[in-house]
This record gives C-alpha cells, sequence and structure tokens, in this order.
C-alpha cells in the first residue's frame, strides 16, 4: 500500500488530520459510563508482542480486553461508508484494519484475554450496561469471596 492517497482537497485533508487516535467521543462516553458504574480500568494497555496495539479499555485482573471501534475506520457493516475519491487505497487501508483487529484478537485470546469490540453508534450506555453484566459475571469466576462472607463455622475437631 503506497504510503498515503493524494488528497482530493484541502478540506478533506484536514478533517482527516484532526480525526482523533484515541479518546475518542465514544470511548470517552463509554468510560464515563463504566466508571459511573463504580468499575475501574486501564486505558490505552500496550498489547504485548505487537508494537503500537494498545487496548481502549483494559480490565486487566480479569484481562477483559475492550476496543470502540469506529465505523469507517474499521468497515462497520451498517454504517461504513467507502470514500470515491482513492477507493482502491481506502478500500486496502480498511481492509488491512480489519486483518489487524483479527490479529490483535488472535494475540490477545492466546495470551488468556477475552476480547469484546463495540460499534461506535452503540449507545454508551446500553454498552455499558453490556459490559457491567460481562465484568460482573467474570469477577465472579475469578475474586475470592469478600471477608464477611467466609464461613464461619469452627474447624472440625480432631
Amino acid at each position: 500500500m503506497p504510503e498515503g492517497p493524494v488528497p482530493s482537497s484541502a478540506g478533506v485533508s484536514g478533517r482527516m488530520q484532526r480525526q482523533r487516535r484515541k479518546d475518542t467521543e465514544p470511548e470517552l462516553t463509554l468510560r464515563h459510563a463504566l466508571h459511573r458504574a463504580g468499575l475501574r480500568y486501564r486505558v490505552g494497555l500496550p498489547v504485548t508482542g505487537l508494537p503500537r496495539r494498545t487496548i481502549d479499555i483494559a480490565f486487566t485482573r480479569i484481562k477483559l480486553a475492550v476496543f470502540v471501534d469506529g465505523c469507517f475506520w474499521h468497515g462497520c457493516p451498517q454504517h461504513a461508508t467507502w470514500p470515491k475519491a482513492n477507493a482502491a487505497w481506502w478500500e486496502a487501508k480498511i481492509l488491512k484494519n480489519r486483518e489487524r483487529d483479527r490479529e490483535t484478537i488472535r494475540q490477545l485470546e492466546d495470551a488468556g484475554w477475552t476480547v469484546i469490540r463495540i460499534w461506535e453508534h452503540e449507545p454508551a450506555e446500553s454498552a455499558a450496561g453490556h459490559l457491567i453484566d460481562v465484568v460482573k459475571g467474570m469477577w465472579a469466576c475469578v475474586a475470592p469471596p469478600p471477608p464477611d462472607t467466609v464461613s464461619r463455622t469452627p474447624a472440625l475437631a480432631r
């Protein structure tokens, strides 16, 4: 794939340069909803073994990786738009993004992580509700019971 397409106009070029790579509005809205629900997480955690790849929202103790994918950049089946200018370059770019996503998922799953991908068009509150349920379920499987729920029955006599 060539270094980059020739911009079709200065306006398009400027708009593409202003696109955020991290802390996008859908990411921030989802993170705020999770934080309000009392969940704590890491942001931008590097993916081991894959340079320049980070997890958008990582729950490290339960190994849950959450990615918030942009409809344009990751080729959403519902909302993807395919530019007419430089169409071949953009198609190759988006297909390469999808392949990179699959490689990242494979790497994380091989390392024992659960991966959830959320499209930017999904309402943050419903996505957060789903993630809260997943996190609680995963915590129930790995976390020891809180101290006040430990059985207080005396040890059996020897």
